[in-house]
């Protein structure tokens, strides 16, 4: 008997972020193309959240699989410590030619998760290095780092974190820097920051990504970051999500005239192939641990660190991001999500339309309210899936963050299902709160 990759998946794999019993099918896929997949039956579904946001120039871009070619039939992979090669040190000289100025140093790890932790590590082990005590964290309300301790304690205490908050370190959590609350999250930070024992700031700049994509105003961000080195703090950017020409910006810390610390990139890095994740710090970070004293040295690493693969498809990914037709391609998006957004914005069934550079994403109002458990999630999900449009709702939170290569007329099609899903929505026996 012939079964399907979706039942055999069913028999032998652990998805994740999934409660398996209730959603124990997975659609199996076959192939992508630019901004499709495709799946075993031969559906096609637009990809209008990037596979969880690493997806920038399009599935099975030739390009990027002609370098993980080259390089897989030179050299595959070799351990980073002691030894280097020519993907790592040249992906590291371009996105130093690309990052803030002040960035130095590039570290290089496997994902979102422990870039971060990483940073935060760092920015710990550097203090201690030079004999201060400084042990806070600080971070927003609704933050998500990551899944890994470090990562998850310098995030929103929560659903995903409620089976490990007694393991977690505390962290000093302040309000979101909206523009209506800017003095307010300010004022928070400053009066954490006089206690003088913070050792760092971490915030995903612009768009709180997994908090539904909540966005903030740059001016407000830029005095919290500006307050954190008055004090002597150091600041972590967490562009894992936002980096990469997301916000508009090639790095939303562009946006801002006060430059972070730390930078911790993934997702995009590959242009959505291989797992890869870098933690740029400054100079001054990189000195608090050149020493002869054998103690000062950062003792992390990981098997995969660096893998020469990995690093070969990010440095053909950033030359695509770099080129003329990519900008134009982003400016594109940015355009359209933002005639959409202001198309959208007085509908009955919405609030908070949002937009900041090619993301767009809005709040379905619904009688469960907003949260990451709303059941309305499953009926959004299904209803685009259905249209042949994959999206994955965060709670009744609808958003879109497309490869960049996504053509009008698939943008249409994701607009117009939206507008026939929310009209639908608007005439039935809901309530609407």
């Amino acid at each position: 008997m012939n079964f399907s990759l979706s039942q055999r998946d069913q028999q032998h794999i652990w998805h994740p972020y999934t409660p398996m019993k209730l959603r124990p099918t997975a659609i199996g896929l076959v192939r992508g193309e630019g901004a499709l997949l495709f799946d075993e039956n031969g559906k096609s579904y637009i990809d209008a959240v990037s596979s969880w946001w690493v997806n920038l120039h399009g599935h099975a871009h030739p390009v990027i699989a002609e370098a993980i070619y080259a390089q897989a039939t030179t050299l595959a992979h070799c351990m980073f410590a002691g030894l280097t090669h020519e993907p790592a040190v040249q992906l590291a000289e371009d996105l130093l030619a690309v990052l803030p100025n002040n960035m130095s140093k590039i570290f290089y790890s496997d994902n979102g998760s422990c870039a971060t932790e990483i940073a935060i590590k760092m920015a710990l082990q550097a203090f201690h290095n030079q004999g201060q005590s400084r042990r806070t964290i600080v971070a927003l309300e609704g933050s998500y780092h990551g899944d890994t301790f470090g990562a998850m304690a310098a995030s929103e205490r929560g659903l995903f974190t409620a089976p490990f908050n007694d393991k977690l370190f505390d962290v000093a959590f302040i309000p979101v820097p909206t523009a209506d609350q800017a003095q307010h999250s300010l004022d928070a930070l400053i009066q954490i920051l006089d206690q003088n024992d913070v050792a760092a700031l971490i915030v995903e700049p612009l768009v709180q990504g997994a908090a539904g994509m909540q966005m903030h105003d740059a001016r407000a961000l830029d005095a919290l970051f500006k307050a954190a080195h008055a004090h002597g703090a150091y600041v972590i950017a967490d562009e894992v999500m936002t980096g990469f020409g997301r916000t508009g910006t090639l790095f939303a810390c562009e946006q801002l005239s006060e430059a972070p610390d730390f930078m911790c990139l993934s997702k995009g890095l590959t242009g959505g192939t291989l797992p890869l994740a870098v933690t740029a710090c400054t100079q001054r970070v990189y000195d608090a641990f050149y020493s002869d004293d054998l103690t000062h040295a950062f003792y992390h690493g990981h098997s995969y660190t660096a893998n020469p693969i990995a690093c070969a498809a990010a440095v053909a990914s950033l030359k695509l991001l770099l080129t003329p037709e990519s900008h134009a391609q982003r400016e594109q998006l940015r355009c359209s999500h933002a005639n959409f957004a202001s198309h959208i914005a007085n509908h009955p069934r919405i609030d908070n339309v949002r937009h900041c550079g090619t993301i767009l994403a809005m709040t379905v109002r619904t009688v469960t309210g907003n949260t990451y458990l709303s059941s309305e999630r499953d009926r959004i999900y299904h209803y685009f899936l259905e249209r042949g449009i994959l999206l994955r709702p965060i709670g009744n939170v609808l958003y879109l963050i497309p490869p960049y290569c996504i053509t009008d007329a698939q943008l249409t099609h994701i607009y117009d299902t939206i507008c026939t899903f929310l009209d639908q929505d608007s005439t039935a026996d809901l309530a609407i709160v």
